[in-house]
This record gives C-alpha cells, structure tokens and sequence, in this order.
C-alpha cells in the first residue's frame, strides 16, 4: 500500500511540474512551429510556407509580416532549421489537423534529400519539443512518419520540456537576434566546412530516391486536399552554388518529379544573390530577404 501511495505522489508531483513547464514554454515560445500552429490566430491561410532554415529566415522579426503586406494574404511559416521532406510532412500533417491553406509553398534545399540527419534522425532531436505545447494529435502523426516509440513518449511525458536549460529565454536563434542584419565576408574553410555539415554522407542516390518518394507522397496528401503546391529553390552566393554535390542531377530529379504532378517550380538559386545580401555562408540577412521579397516572391504569392 505504501508503495501505491509513493507512486501516487509522485505522480501528482510531475504532473505539477509538467504543468508548470507547459505554462513557462507557452510564455517563451515564439519561434516552435508547433507552438506557432496551435495558437495560430486564424483557421485558413492563403500560403504556409515549409522548407528549412532557408525558408526560416523568411519569419525573422517583422519578415512575415512584410510579405503579408505586400502580397495582401494571411501567411504562416512552418519551416524549421535543419528540416528535411520527413519534418516538414510532420509539419504540414499538424497543421491541417485544425487549420486550412489555400497554397503550399515549400522552399527546398537538396541537402534535406540525401541523409537521415535532416528527417527521421532531425526528429529526435529534442529542441523540436521542448516548447511544443500538449496535443495528443499530435502523437500519431509523429509515430507515422518514423520518429518511433521513443520520440511520441518524450513529447507525451513532457521530458524534453521539463529539462530545458533555456526554459527562461525566448526561443530566438542568435542568427535573427544578432546576424540577420549583418553582411558576410566570405571565408573559404567556414563555407567548406557548412557544406560539409549539410551534405555529411555526400550525395547517396539511394537516400535520394527514397525522400522524393516523401515528397511525392506529400504532393499526394495536398492534392487529395485540393492544396496548390508551389515549389521554390531560395537564393545562394553563386560560390556556394558551385560548391554544391549533383546539385544538376538534384535537380533534373526534383523536376520530373513536380512535371509528373503539374507542380509549379520557380529556381531562384542564382537571383537577387548578390554578395551583401546574406549574413552568413548560404542565409539571406534582413537586405536580402526584402530584396528577394519585392523582386521575386511577391509576385508569385500576389496571384
């Protein structure tokens, strides 16, 4: 009896903790796109927006907001750092379990094609819950696509949350606090060494095959839903395009595919590129991002 009695407390007492660390996480987060979908403001979008850290940088400080005002729709951004098709699916899958868009538009790296790193393995990574508000929809979806047992009982027991050491800070990135509005002077080995971190086991054609067929099934999904899909390939210095492995082949791949399904494909690799546009190796910086915005973007979101 005794040992029912110690369970019990103890039970009561980490569910007072867990309470607490979803009341803190929901104070500090701004940027956890599972946090941003549920307290979404509105039901139906005009676009959401998926896609990696590229496409991120598109929400920094007031970059959503500027798009919104110069396409005139209600956008949301549900892209996240380092987010391959498996991530971005888990993304998409959550947010159309309450809301609507009219219009997808993933902004694709070839990087998030090629290696585990950036899809099943990218999410166990814990800093993608550890301001995730509760919402058993979305344990499901998590054990769907691969994140396994392990992951949906981190995020229902509130694991990750309960042991963030940012848990007093606002989950803001040091590259929109402090280098959006820098300019980068490239270094040789900072841009090798970037490459070699997004590309880590080169360019697998098996890997590949297996993640257009993700992406292939994400079309699926959006167009069972009568979602349009427009796919985007982001600005990048042209030193760091010529960096990139089989990024033709990459490419001629990706087409075929969004050709087989009527997908409307704009590259924007080596437009509005110019040196003084990114803050880092391959990020466009506040400049760059308006730039981009006003001379590209605008007009395919306008329509």
């Amino acid at each position: 009896m005794q040992a029912v009695w110690f369970l019990l407390i103890g039970l009561v007492l980490y569910g007072l903790v867990y309470w607490a660390a979803e009341l803190m996480s929901a104070h500090y987060a701004v940027r956890n796109r599972f946090h941003v979908v549920k307290t979404a403001p509105q039901v139906q979008y005009d676009y959401a927006i998926l896609g990696a850290s590229h496409a991120a940088a598109f929400d920094y400080e007031d970059m959503n907001a500027q798009l919104e005002g110069m396409t005139h729709k209600k956008i949301i951004n549900l892209s996240n750092v380092g987010a391959g098709i498996t991530v971005n699916q888990v993304m998409l899958d959550y947010f159309l379990v309450a809301h609507r868009t009219k219009n997808v538009v993933y902004v694709i790296d070839s990087f998030g094609f090629y290696a585990n790193d950036w899809n099943e393995a990218r999410l166990q990574d814990v800093r993608l819950f550890s301001r995730a508000p509760f919402d058993l929809a979305l344990v499901p979806i998590l054990l769907r696509h691969g994140s396994g047992v392990p992951v949906a009982l981190d995020y229902l027991t509130g694991f990750s949350k309960i042991n963030n050491s940012d848990r007093f800070k606002p989950d803001i990135s040091e590259d929109e606090s402090v280098k959006f509005k820098k300019t980068y002077r490239p270094v040789k080995q900072i841009d090798t060494q970037r490459i070699g971190f997004l590309y880590p086991k080169k360019t697998d054609p098996q890997a590949l095959a297996h993640y257009l067929e993700k992406l292939e099934a994400l079309v699926k999904t959006l167009q069972q839903e009568k979602i349009n899909m427009i796919v985007v390939k982001p600005p990048i210095p042209a030193r760091v395009y010529q960096m990139l492995p089989n990024e033709s082949q990459f490419d001629t791949a990706l087409k075929l595919l969004l050709d087989k399904h009527h997908i409307e494909f704009h590259d924007f690799s080596l437009t509005s590129n110019d040196e003084k546009y990114f803050f880092n190796t391959d990020h466009l910086n506040r400049m760059g991002v308006l730039n981009f915005f006003e001379l590209d973007l605008k007009a395919i979101l306008a329509k």
